[in-house]
Parts: structure tokens; sequence; C-alpha cells
């Protein structure tokens, strides 16, 4: 149960912020993005998901929303 909590939370963070890109609130996908990064790390350090796994979500991510920022000319 409380390992399915963090994985959890993880995913709904991605989810979110993955809504918040396609929509073009950036500055408030990046927000959730950091709560999906904290919650990734500590999925990753208690080992409830692979420390790579969670690495390369986090880096998929934060592609998608520097390829966002670049496309809309955002800093």
């Amino acid at each position: 149960m409380h390992n399915r909590m963090y994985r959890n939370a993880a995913r709904t963070y991605i989810k979110k912020t993955r809504a918040l890109i396609a929509t073009g609130n950036l500055d408030e996908a990046e927000a959730v993005a950091n709560k999906a990064y904290s919650t990734l790390d500590k999925a990753g350090r208690k080992h409830i998901v692979h420390p790579r796994n969670a690495a390369r979500r986090k880096g998929r991510l934060m592609a998608q929303l520097a390829a966002a920022r670049g496309a809309t000319g955002q800093k």
C-alpha cells in the first residue's frame, strides 16, 4: 500500500504535466513537473521503481517541457 502511493502519485503528476503541456499552460506544467520529479526521486531512492526508470521518466518529461517551450518561444 505504501509503495503504491508513490507510484500512483508519480503517474498522476506525469499525466497532469502532459495535459498542461498539451493545453499550453507551461508555467503551471513546470510547477506540477517539479512535484513529479520529487515523487519519482523518492520512488527511485526507495526502489519502488528502478532508479534508472525514474531517471528516464524525468528525462522524458523534461524533454517534452523543453520542446513545448521551444515551440512557443517561451523561456
